[in-house]
This record gives C-alpha cells, structure tokens and sequence, in this order.
C-alpha cells in the first residue's frame, strides 16, 4: 500500500576506500545484473548499506551470525570490479524491539539508505513499521513471521516465512514419518514460534498422516524448567517432539530429556541452527535431531564451500543459516540496485521506490536458495530442506 512519504537525503561520499557514500569513480567494464551488457564508462555507486541484530545477549549467535555474513559480502563485492559497492554500518539491538528502533535510528542518521535486517522478528516487527513510514528498503535475512511484511511494500524476507516452515515440517514428517505420536513444545509469547505451530498444526490436521498427542507451551519467563512439557509428551506416547523455537530453550529441553530417559526424535526448525556453536553446549545431546534448513556447511556446492572457507577463516567458526541469509541478502541488494538502476546520490526514498519494482522481477542464485524469486508481498519462494546432525554435523536428508 502506497503511502505518503517525506524524503531524506543522504549528506556524505565516497570513492574506493569507503570513507562516505555518494561519490563517483570511474571503472573498468563489468556486467550488469542479469549478466549481460556493457557499462563500459560507467561510474561506481557506493551505497550506505546496514545491518543489524542482537551481537550481545542471549541471542548473540543469530546476530553475530547476520552482521559477519552481510559483512564478508560486503567486503567481496568491494573488492571486485562491479560498479556497485557499499560503505557498511553495524549496530547491536539486543534482540529488543525498542533497541532495535534505536539501532536503526542511529544507521538512518549515519546515511543509511538500504537495510539488510534486523536479525529477529519482534525486533523486525517494530523497525519494519518505521521503515515503512520512513519509505526505507528493508530486507531481513531472518525474520520469518508473515507479519514483518504484511501491508509493508517496502519490506522483503531473505529466509522462508513460518508458514512455510510449519508446512514443511508437516508435510515431511507425513511423508517419512507416517503414524508417527508427536508431541509439540512451542513458545506462546513469540510471534515466531507462534506462528509455525499453527500452520504446522493446521497441515498436520489436513494430511492426516500422523498423530498430535500432545501440545504443551512455555514463555520466555519460564524456559529454563521443561519438566512438565517433556513428561507429558512422554505420556501421551510421543516418538517425535516438534519444537518450533530458537536454539537456546532447545538446548534445555535435549538436556533434560536426556535427564529423564527420554529419547524421542527431536525435530526443529531455522531457529534450532546455532546450537552446535553454542557455549557450553554438549553437542552429543543434539545427536539425531532433525530440523528444516536451507543451509549446509557440508553441502558440495562449490559456491558453499568457498563461503564456509573463507567465512571461518575470518571469523574462527563455521557459518550458520543465518550467515548465509545475511550474505545472500547483500547480493540481493546489489542485484536489485543494478537492475534499479540507482545511483548512489539518490535519497533513501527514492532508493526504496525504485527497489520496490524490481524485487518482484528478480531471480536470485544464492547460498540458501537457487532461482529465488519474490511476490509483492515481501515472500520469498524457496524450499526448505530436511537435515539431521550427525557426529556434530548438519547431514542433509
């Protein structure tokens, strides 16, 4: 929906070495975005690009996660010959919905004109009403609720929507699980997990395949004691616990389960991917966990693994999904700026206008996804994939 919008222009420029944004260079002849063309004489457009997520905190595996990821593309796309590159602003929001406006604040005042983030949903929920009201192009590599870009035309995913991970997980666990008991432990306080139980619930009902016998909740406040949840899931007679929440609480949950002698097969979602890496973490207790991904690190594309490589080489640990979101939504962006044809002295209005009409006619190869496209609302399309971990490894299924 077209809103009324004032518009903001960016104050400073920059040349190879990134000290500001706006200025022009000449370059060499490079492609344009679709691959084909010439833009010999063309000049180069160093945009203001930021991102942001929670880099301390109890979440600070996502966010650190998205911040290097968008970083590293970043840095590959300066050092090649495209014509568009970027000046890159960070920001710690904590995971907060209210730091997280401060954090994007701070980036607009700084010259941002394109924002890849923020990291999770609450905090992509508040910062996406503001880009909207401040006609700011926003794509967040992670935030998987519909409601991030719901009446927001200026707002893309880079990860697929609950949705369709509620869905997939439905829908895989029906065809390769058939008769399975399922048990689903979910956070009634966050809209993320919220949101991939209901449409998970709701595919399960319709494909009949298997059987919910037990769904029990938590919130944020309780998430350290799954006594009762893990007792009755084992009850009911659950061979398989669903849980649709972030790596943190699961990890008290495998532990636990452990505890009690309790060894159904766990499967999760994006939000489980980060707890190999986490401190303390015994990684043993995720031995056979399943979960919905649309990232490997052990996957043999040439492109992955050249990543991977490069990413823990810079950063001393693997790469995560949300890495590998956060670096193809960098890429996005340029494909999007090039196909655009925006120039670096445009407002971030003008920018974001201009984004707005591509984005529903590009089609992206990236780490998480090949061919990905997007509809008018924002949604990504690309499918989501099965792994399991095995020996402290993601194996994909």
């Amino acid at each position: 929906m077209k809103k009324k919008f004032a518009a903001m222009f960016m104050a400073a420029a920059m040349v190879f070495t990134m000290a500001a944004c706006g200025q022009k260079a000449d370059t060499p002849s490079t492609p344009d975005a679709d691959g084909s063309g010439d833009q010999s004489g063309t000049e180069v457009q160093t945009f203001a690009l930021g991102s942001c997520g929670p880099l301390t905190g109890s979440a600070a595996i996502y966010g650190q996660a998205v911040v290097n990821g968008a970083e590293l593309a970043v840095e590959e796309i300066n050092a090649s010959d495209s014509t568009v590159k970027f000046t890159f602003l960070k920001q710690d929001d904590e995971a907060d919905g209210e730091k997280a406006l401060n954090a994007y604040n701070t980036m607009m005042d700084e010259g941002m004109q394109v924002l890849v983030g923020p990291t999770t949903t609450g905090a992509s929920l508040t910062v996406s009403d503001q880009t909207n009201a401040d006609r700011t192009f926003m794509l967040t590599p992670s935030a998987s609720s519909p409601d991030v870009t719901k009446d927001k035309d200026n707002v893309f995913q880079v990860c697929f929507t609950d949705p369709n991970q509620g869905t997939g997980a439905a829908d895989y666990i029906a065809e390769n699980m058939t008769g399975a008991k399922v048990a689903v432990i979910y956070r009634n306080d966050d809209a993320y997990s919220q949101g991939i139980r209901d449409t998970f619930v709701k595919e399960a009902e319709a494909k009949g395949a298997f059987e919910i016998v037990s769904e029990t909740t938590f919130t944020d406040a309780t998430s350290t004691d799954f006594t009762v949840q893990l007792t009755a899931a084992k009850n009911a007679g659950a061979d398989l616990v669903f849980l649709p929440i972030y790596y943190q609480p699961a990890s008290v949950i495998l532990s636990q389960a452990k505890a009690m002698s309790y060894e159904p097969t766990f499967f999760g979602v994006d939000g489980m991917d980060g707890i190999l890496t986490m401190p303390g973490f015994d990684a043993s207790l995720a031995e056979g966990v399943m979960l919905l991904t649309p990232f490997s690190v052990n996957s043999e594309d040439a492109a992955t693994q050249s990543f991977v490589k490069t990413y823990t080489e810079k950063y001393g640990v693997e790469p995560n999904q949300f890495a590998a979101d956060a670096y193809d939504g960098v890429y996005i962006v340029k494909a999007a700026l090039e196909k655009a044809g925006c120039t670096a002295d445009m407002s971030s209005t003008d920018i974001c206008e201009a984004l707005i009409q591509v984005m529903p006619t590009l089609s992206v190869d990236g780490l998480t996804g090949k061919a990905m496209t997007w509809n008018a609302e924002g949604e990504v399309s690309k499918a989501p994939l099965a792994a399991v971990i095995e020996n402290g490894e993601y194996v994909m299924k």
